[in-house]
């Protein structure tokens, strides 16, 4: 079978290759890239106007199985996926067994491969149960599949825990996902602490709570040598910190959502609670720092 899409603008960011061409796939591999491909023996799509990139990576995902399947599930997420160019996704342990024991590690995976070729790599919990008491037995969930670990959802209010996880993971090549969230500071929290919440009469949750908790984790990375990655980052404050860091040469990466690109708390005036979220959407200024 073969497939020839023309006239693309191809891009490539681990190359830094940009150029309009062809592209000629054959039973599912790449043939040949060129400018000009005179077989015309399969199906063509023309992609005047579009971009060609290799399959994105959503390194942050929730598929809520096992456990909350009414929410989504595994071939339901990688269907979503695949819909939106992403041929890997990582997905956090936030389920129910939460995944931070072998059999729930291998039920996702073994779940995935029945599923439409979407690559599903788990990311297991970094404490046992997401109760931030007790790290969870990383090398033996490293050998059923977990590439990361994270109690995104839940902070790891213990420093001293953190610091242990982060070392023993690391001898399993496995990196820290920090959900940085001060949880005394956003208690009873509902929107982002500022004039909107103020003007709605809610409980605010600042971003000085998100920050400070981004600093300690990038202190720890620095401290250990250990790599950290920050999860959904949503506050100018935090933007700050993270360069600061990045140019003191730590092994810090970041992500941010959509929704932080795109919103501000103003939208909760329009869309109520469906405009409710962790963290919550920030204030314009944040907005722009995130761009």
């Amino acid at each position: 079978m073969k497939l020839l899409i023309k006239n693309g603008t191809l891009i490539n960011p681990s190359t830094g290759r940009k150029e309009k061409t062809s592209i000629l796939i054959e039973n599912g591999k790449i043939k040949e890239i060129s400018e000009s491909i005179d077989d015309i023996s399969g199906k063509i799509v023309d992609a005047q106007g579009m971009f060609v990139a290799p399959g994105f990576i959503d390194i942050h995902v929730h598929f809520r199985d096992p456990g909350y399947e009414y929410k989504e599930d595994i071939h339901s997420g990688l269907k979503a996926a695949a819909a939106g160019g992403y041929t890997s996704v990582c997905t956090m342990p936030n389920t129910n067994p939460v995944a931070g024991n072998i059999e729930t590690i291998r039920y996702m995976k073994e779940k995935a491969s029945s599923g439409n070729g979407v690559k599903l790599f788990p990311v297991c919990s970094a404490t046992i149960g997401l109760r931030g008491e007790e790290i969870a037995p990383f090398k033996d969930l490293k050998s059923a599949g977990a590439v990361a670990f994270s109690d995104d959802g839940n902070p790891v209010c213990n420093t001293a825990l953190l610091k242990k996880a982060m070392e023993t993971g690391s001898f399993c090549n496995m990196k820290y996902i920090s959900h940085s969230e001060d949880i005394f500071l956003a208690q009873d929290g509902c929107m982002n602490d500022g004039a909107e919440a103020e003007a709605m009469g809610c409980k605010g949750i600042p971003a000085v709570g998100e920050s400070s908790q981004i600093a300690r984790d990038c202190m720890l990375a620095e401290y250990t040598g250990v790599p950290v990655h920050i999860a959904h980052v949503s506050a100018a404050m935090s933007v700050d910190i993270i360069r600061y860091f990045k140019e003191r040469n730590v092994k810090v990466t970041a992500e941010t959502a959509p929704h932080y690109l795109t919103l501000t708390d103003k939208a909760i005036r329009d869309y109520g609670t469906n405009a409710k979220m962790n963290p919550p959407l920030r204030e314009e200024k944040d907005r722009l720092a995130l761009i």
